[in-house]
């Protein structure tokens, strides 16, 4: 069998992976078994946060509708009610961009519901 010299592909992986890790702080950017480590908990991180992040804008989403819905004079329990009731097909995101960017549109929705 033929020897097989791996030294450029060896070191092509430890600059990889030095790169990814640029910008971190310390010795996690500038040591191999550091920046191995630290890569594989940003992975793992990201991961999770990922689907943290829907739960995270929908809390948010919800915040903005009850904010604009008070102003209105109704609470956000009940204006999800009445929209369920008169089946009007609006989602979270698009109330509280409504609430957020088109007050007086939300408005509107808010007397079609009363």
């Amino acid at each position: 069998m033929t020897r097989v010299k791996k030294g450029v592909h060896a070191l092509k992986r430890r600059r990889s992976i030095l790169k990814q890790a640029k910008g971190f702080r310390h010795g996690r950017s500038k040591k191999e078994r550091a920046a191995k480590e630290a890569l594989l908990h940003a992975g793992a991180y990201a991961f999770a946060h990922r689907r943290d992040k829907k739960s995270h804008n929908r809390k948010l989403w919800n915040i903005k509708v009850n904010a604009q819905a008070r102003q209105n004079g109704m609470s956000y329990s009940k204006l999800i009610g009445a929209l369920k009731k008169k089946k009007i097909m609006l989602d979270r995101k698009i109330l509280a961009d409504l609430a957020e960017h088109r007050p007086e549109t939300f408005a509107r929705v808010l007397e079609k519901v009363k």
